[in-house]
């Protein structure tokens, strides 16, 4: 059985839990969620998003936008992250959730090993944090399924890519469709968008 998620890691701080997702998608946004839950939350399901199934991730979702002290998603472009690479881009994602909180947190609590310090708020980065910490789990739970949404949505506009079914990461049938139609302004031109770099109209 698993460990039970930390509910924090300092007692006496506001703590907002922050997630990405999308880091190694070929296209689209990537989006980061940033969270401040209540004393006592609790949910069985609540886990990283990456080990659960779309229906539970839906099912959290609504169930932490309702009880979060505080929450909020913020998204940096495609262009942006070709601008200035996808690390960068998933620490801007995080700085801009975290400025969209209602409740200004204290401590901030970020899953991975880099972050870049924001308006002087302490943080600790953790290492496979959204499987330890409640709040980090939740901002990953919130963070998937908006991308997840978003992908689905340009999904209507270029079906080829079969986004609805890969949310952009690089399938198998996503590469064969780049492959085949050549990029759209959602792809991301700095990655490698197929195994074989063969001839894409940029």
């Amino acid at each position: 059985m698993k460990p039970k998620l930390l509910p924090y890691l300092q007692a006496d701080r506001i703590e907002a839990g922050c997630d990405e997702a999308g880091r190694g998608c070929l296209a689209g946004p990537v989006f980061a969620a940033a969270v401040i839950l209540p004393d006592g939350f609790f949910h069985p399901l609540l886990d990283d998003s990456k080990k659960l199934s779309e229906k539970k991730r839906i099912t959290l979702r609504k169930y932490i936008e309702k009880e979060a002290v505080s929450w909020a998603v913020a998204e940096v472009s495609q262009k942006k992250i070709d601008e200035i690479n996808i690390l960068n881009a998933s620490i801007l994602a995080m700085q801009k959730a975290v400025e969209l909180l209602e409740v200004q947190a204290d401590f901030l609590l970020i899953d991975g090993h880099r972050f870049k310090p924001y308006q002087n708020i302490p943080h600790s980065c953790e290492i496979k944090g959204d499987g330890r910490f409640s709040s980090i789990a939740a901002a990953s739970v919130l963070a998937k399924t908006h991308r997840d949404d978003y992908m689905q949505k340009i999904h209507l506009d270029y079906p080829v890519y079969s986004w609805n079914k890969n949310k952009g990461y690089p399938t198998k049938e996503h590469r064969a469709g780049i492959q085949k139609f050549g990029i759209t302004d959602h792809h991301r031109k700095s990655f490698r968008l197929l195994d074989e770099q063969l001839e894409i109209s940029f």
